[in-house]
């Protein structure tokens, strides 16, 4: 269908849908039954992923055309957030906080199933779950996440990480076998992160999550120690998260560069033993954080090119290796954008837009693209990155002098208003996706 011209109304929502950013309240359940909007629908769209990226898509799908019929397929009842799971580990908040199900969303006529997509048969446009139910489409979007590649660090597996030398870059029980970890280490003990190459979910994740655990030992294990051992010579927020970690922890945080050692090659999980580049390194709990690349679907389905990772068209996220297809969110290549919950977020949004005006025929809406990403040091110690992107030359950008880093030199009181940004930005970014 060749594109039209967009009516003056509908370039207004498209538009201002485009720009938002997060907003409203949380919760839903999957498999609930959904009220379609048409009987006979314009076009069927199915969103692979309920997180922070396919959450969004299926709902803005349905704002933006009420006659679309959405489906959005995800193999868990209910969500649990990476943002903010860090502070589970410190005591600051519970597992229940940070869960979500699909009820609103199914209150909005999307319908949710309950399933795991195993196949994209994109000649005849349908997915495949794992049970064999078969989800026809006239586009697909997939937010698929990221998958660990263990093989990358020899002796590490899937099996361990789910036994005893959790990652938590999905939070759930992973999150918790953790914090259970730290809870019976010895006092004088040390708690080893091994922080992954870039690209990665969540930059500043590890170096966060270094904080929260030193936040819980200040207060139940203060001889205790945080060894960062990092693929990297540099990471998100440095400065920022070095000054925070002397402020409240002294030398209880230590980070060590590639350069200077600490690129692990090897683990042997019996002596609890990492084996660096140069040296070896001993630990009584070992949270290693594995490389990542592309989720398995979208390898298996051709969607990654030899980054592992999936190219798009940067405006719409259309594949650019398969039709009809759409990604979004980590998995994504996506310029300038890192892969966050708040860049996913962002990209639904314009997924969903591109994707309605290419099924009424029209051109899709000019991008609008955000992130912030907040990280909280201590329970009045925030900070954060944001970032402000345009398309240019068919490639997402930063806008110059857009957005920043907090102050390197900012007072106590403004630290502490990072930190109720933070959980006011988590509130509505949930409340976006679940109502």
């Amino acid at each position: 269908m060749s594109a039209q011209p967009i009516n003056p109304s509908r370039r207004r929502f498209l538009g201002s849908v485009g720009r938002a950013a997060a907003g409203t309240a949380a919760v839903g359940l999957l498999g609930a039954p959904a009220i379609l909007r048409a009987d006979t629908p314009k076009a069927r769209v199915v969103v692979v992923g309920g997180g922070y990226g396919g959450a969004i898509a299926a709902k803005y799908l349905t704002m933006a055309d009420p006659d679309l019929r959405v489906t959005l397929i995800e193999r868990n009842p209910v969500y649990v957030s990476c943002p903010l799971s860090n502070e589970v580990l410190s005591g600051e908040r519970d597992i229940d906080s940070l869960t979500f199900d699909y009820r609103g969303l199914t209150r909005r006529g999307i319908a949710v199933m309950g399933d795991e997509i195993i196949e994209i048969d994109p000649e005849q446009r349908f997915v495949r779950g794992k049970g064999g139910a078969r989800y026809n489409y006239d586009k697909l979007i997939l937010s698929p996440g990221v998958a660990f590649d263990f093989g990358a660090i020899d002796g590490m597996s899937a099996e361990l990480a789910d036994s005893s030398i959790p990652h938590a870059w999905k939070a759930g029980p992973q999150t918790l076998l953790l914090r259970k970890q730290l809870e019976a280490m010895p006092d004088g003990g040390v708690c080893a992160i091994v922080a992954p190459p870039n690209p990665f979910r969540c930059p500043p994740g590890p170096y966060e999550r270094a904080a929260q655990i030193a936040l819980y030992f200040s207060h139940h294990k203060p001889k205790s120690k945080v060894m960062i051992y990092d693929a990297k010579d540099a990471f998100s927020k440095q400065g920022l998260f070095q000054a925070g970690w002397k402020e409240h922890y002294g030398d209880m945080v230590e980070w060590v560069s590639a350069a200077a050692g600490g690129a692990i090659e090897a683990i042997d999980p019996d002596s609890m033993t990492l084996t660096g580049v140069v040296e070896d390194f001993q630990a009584d709990v070992i949270n290693l954080i594995p490389h990542q690349r592309a989720a398995q679907i979208a390898v298996d389905n051709g969607l990654v090119d030899d980054s592992g990772w999936c190219p798009v068209d940067q405006q719409t996220f259309a594949s650019t290796l398969q039709p009809d297809i759409h990604v979004i969110g980590d998995a994504a290549i996506a310029g300038a954008m890192p892969k966050s919950g708040y860049s996913a977020n962002s990209q639904g949004k314009v997924c969903a837009m591109a994707v309605a005006a290419a099924i009424n025929g029209e051109s899709p809406p000019a991008p609008s693209y955000v992130n912030t990403c907040y990280s909280i040091l201590a329970p009045d110690h925030g900070i954060s990155v944001a970032g402000v992107y345009e398309l240019k030359d068919g490639e997402i950008v930063s806008v110059p002098g857009a957005g920043g880093l907090s102050a390197p030199d900012a007072d106590a009181r403004t630290r502490a208003i990072e930190v109720q940004f933070a959980l006011d930005w988590y509130r509505n970014i949930t409340a976006d996706m679940f109502t």
